[in-house]
């Protein structure tokens, strides 16, 4: 095998890794792109939906310690069915109360002041509130995946849009 050759095969070999590595990366990034936006400011929150004419959508949760936080997450909020609807209908707010994962003191605060204003005392717990600041509804984890979840907060969201 001569020189040249040697050269070729080892350049294929770098393209192959990094195509390996970066064909991944693109359609992870894609997915990320259309995935749906949670905030964690709640004022940012609440403007947001008062600009779109949505209620928001508060996700208290203990990302890191809760099971059902987590199966939530998983069976729902990750699904493209939760994310579209989510992008027409609600403005996402993320209160996490985690034990390992750093959050800054003023995230924390504001966590902890929320939970307290809406009586929150178990995770995880979903609530529905209007651009004001009301809770509209409170639910929590519900079996079944994206589509009852969605059936029920569509219900209530119909109910609070319409006044009743």
């Amino acid at each position: 095998m001569d020189f040249a050759c040697a050269a070729r095969r080892l350049q294929s070999g770098r393209l192959a890794l990094v195509l390996g590595w970066m064909v991944p990366l693109l359609f992870s990034a894609a997915a990320f792109a259309g995935s749906a936006n949670w905030t964690t400011d709640y004022p940012k929150a609440l403007k947001e939906a008062k600009a779109q004419k949505k209620l928001v959508l508060a996700n208290f949760t203990g990302s890191d310690w809760c099971p059902w936080c987590q199966k939530l997450q998983r069976e729902v909020f990750s699904t493209p069915e939760f994310q579209q609807y989510a992008k027409e209908h609600l403005v996402l707010l993320e209160l996490d109360f985690p034990q390992r994962k750093p959050q800054t003191e003023a995230l924390k605060q504001q966590n902890k002041e929320l939970a307290d204003r809406y009586h929150v005392d178990a995770f995880p717990t979903i609530l529905l509130l209007d651009p004001e600041g009301q809770e509209v509804a409170s639910m929590g984890y519900m079996p079944g995946g994206a589509k009852p979840f969605l059936d029920k907060v569509e219900q209530l969201r119909q109910k609070a849009t319409s006044g009743g």
